[in-house]
């Protein structure tokens, strides 16, 4: 499959070289059945108020079939581009739609990434169309499920009422966080690489929580070089501030760790000003690192010069009253270490997020919790033990499925 360009909206790796060849005038066909097969829709610098028409199949014998979306508000805003809010004229449905501008330099990842994922706790391609302006730019449109909330919202409403999020809420979103993060580091084996409450999606209805943007995802390569600018300042794992470039999914588990930790507090837990800022706002809580730490981070890192400064006891960073499993599991995702954080699996299995596996688990509301244990290939190469903390006996029993009981128990 040809290459699609990467928007602006992020540098690109050391390893990806500028495509200086000129693109061509149409975008590049693709091997989906997702994909559309008409031509390039010239006009639409207009963002909400206009009617977008596609066509999609036509491939493998499917008959075409074409889409309008009335573009009705802009929801999301940045360099990578736009995201509005749409409706299909066809079936009523909304969708999101993420407008990307092409840089023809670059690769752009997003697309083919987001081809490989199918789970619940990932926002879901639905299909793709290119458009022009009038001056002739070059957008990819990523057609998405519509989820009305986001992580960051959900936060600032508790914030603006000067109140905490409920226990309850935090166990169900930082476990599907996790589990949706279980799923894409080991299936399609992809890093996010920008994990914060602005990337969380939560449908306010069921509170199911999805990642999205994955603009700056990539699948990682073992010695393979990656830009160690990455990842929004507060939720940036500590490998990343000193240089690190062949790090590894783990960055996405200190991000989630800083995520549990602020819906915990009602505030970020490292608010960084700058980037040395950012280490120092560490540095108060976990402690000035040692060489061997800063070691595991950077192994060409020697420059580092820190006051030793001991670490602040956990129990004190969160108040008094905050369950000792919820700091617990804060302590084994924000560690310098990045091979002593536990992984997404260990944490979707941590005593934690028990009460989320009792079977009379229920929303405050009294509605059942969306469906958190229809685990697949994310289980693949998981103990045995690890798999009877994630399914509760009640859900085995319901699936039929049947695995090994650990010894003693």
């Amino acid at each position: 499959m040809a290459s699609l360009q990467l928007g602006p909206h992020h540098p690109p790796d050391h390893h990806d070289p500028p495509k200086l060849a000129p693109p061509p005038r149409r975008p590049p066909d693709m091997d989906s059945d997702k994909e559309m097969t008409s031509a390039v829709i010239a006009g639409n610098d207009q963002v909400t108020g206009h009617i977008i028409s596609t066509t999609i199949g036509g491939k493998n014998g499917e008959p075409k079939q074409t889409i309008s979306y009335m573009a009705e508000r802009v929801v999301g805003t940045g360099s990578f581009g736009i995201v509005f809010q749409a409706k299909c004229l066809e079936t009523g449905e909304t969708v999101a739609i993420k407008k990307v501008l092409q840089d023809r330099r670059y690769k752009n990842r997003e697309l083919q990434l987001m081809r490989l994922m199918d789970h619940p706790n990932v926002v879901s391609l639905k299909h793709c169309f290119f458009s022009t302006t009038t001056k002739d730019e070059l957008f990819l449109n990523l057609v998405m499920e519509y989820v009305p909330e986001t992580m960051y919202r959900v936060l600032k409403h508790y914030s603006d009422a000067h109140q905490r999020m409920p226990l309850i809420y935090v166990k169900l979103y930082t476990y599907q966080i996790f589990r949706g993060l279980a799923y894409i580091h080991t299936v399609p084996g992809i890093c996010h690489r920008d994990v914060k409450p602005q990337n969380l999606l939560v449908d306010p209805l069921t509170h199911q929580v999805k990642l999205c943007d994955f603009g700056s995802a990539k699948v990682l390569v073992k010695s393979e070089a990656n830009i160690s600018y990455i990842c929004s300042r507060y939720y940036r794992a500590p490998e990343l501030i000193f240089g690190a470039t062949e790090y590894t999914t783990s960055i996405d588990i200190w991000s989630a760790g800083c995520v549990l930790a602020e819906l915990l507090l009602g505030q970020p837990m490292f608010p960084g000003e700058n980037a040395v800022d950012q280490l120092v706002e560490i540095i108060k809580v976990l402690g000035t690192p040692t060489r061997e730490e800063i070691r595991c981070m950077n192994p060409n890192y020697t420059d580092f010069r820190f006051p030793q400064i001991k670490a602040h006891p956990w129990h004190k960073v969160f108040q008094k009253r905050m369950p000792p499993e919820a700091i617990d599991l804060a302590s084994r995702l924000l560690q310098y270490s990045p091979s002593l954080r536990c992984t997404a699996l260990e944490a979707c299995a941590h005593p934690f997020f028990d009460e989320l596996r009792e079977p009379n688990a229920r929303l405050p509301n009294g509605r059942p919790l969306p469906t958190l244990f229809n685990f697949k290939q994310e289980l693949a190469g998981a103990s045995p033990e690890l798999i009877n903390r994630l399914i509760p006996d009640h859900i085995r029993r319901q699936m039929g499925l049947s695995f090994p009981h650990p010894a003693g128990t």
